[in-house]
């Protein structure tokens, strides 16, 4: 799993390396965030993957990475005060460029560190313990979920490779404790199971029971 982690966090550096400076301003597929928001949003993601693969635990674990998502009744409405630090730091940040410059940096160090961690190893994590290997598997998740968000309103954004499309369906199906109609493709699996958009009327017919489940809002 440590080489999903490296590809799709790998694509998200990339994606948000490549966007030009009017984009940062541009609204992202996070509620009430903006594209710098969730770039920031990403350098502390990477702050907590450096803090947690540093933080070795010796007890049994506690979840897995499908476990580890709560699912919650409601969107965050960016009333959480680290949400709303985000937004602040953000824009404290004032030019892009610095803000790509400390997510390469961070990034690379916390991409560097995956590799080097052994996926049997247990760390801790928000009063959890997961295997190191568990772990990596929830930011295949967090990232390729975030990608989506990134180009939510940028067409031009590259999509998340397809393989941690993929391990995120899989993923999200455990969550719903069904599968997905094979129509759906794993993006629209994906966005319509997260509530990142609505079915169409077409794709409520396909979800039959499975359509006053979702969303699943993950946090």
């Amino acid at each position: 799993m440590d080489h999903l982690f490296s590809r799709s966090w790998t694509a998200l550096r990339a994606a948000v390396a490549e966007l030009p400076d009017e984009d940062f301003g541009q609204p992202s597929g996070c509620g009430g965030w903006l594209v710098q928001d969730l770039v920031c949003h990403l350098i502390i993601d990477a702050q907590d993957v450096l803090i947690t693969l540093a933080t070795p635990a010796e007890t049994e674990p506690t979840r897995d990475a499908v476990t580890y998502w709560d699912v919650l009744d409601a969107p965050p409405t960016g009333d959480d005060p680290l949400d709303a630090l985000t937004v602040r730091l953000a824009a404290a940040y004032e030019e892009p460029r610095l803000l790509k410059f400390h997510l390469d940096d961070l990034g690379s160090a916390a991409g560097r560190a995956a590799e080097l961690a052994d996926p049997g190893l247990r760390v801790g994590t928000r009063d959890e313990v997961l295997t190191v290997g568990d772990y990596l598997s929830v930011y295949v998740m967090e990232w390729t979920l975030h990608h989506l968000d990134l180009m939510a309103h940028l067409p031009d954004v590259a999509p998340p490779p397809a393989e941690g499309l993929a391990r995120a369906r899989e993923m999200l199906e455990v969550i719903a404790g069904t599968a997905f109609p094979a129509s759906f493709s794993d993006q629209d699996a994906l966005l319509v199971g997260t509530g990142r958009r609505a079915p169409t009327d077409a794709e409520k017919t396909e979800l039959g029971e499975l359509a006053a489940k979702v969303p699943f809002i993950l946090g």
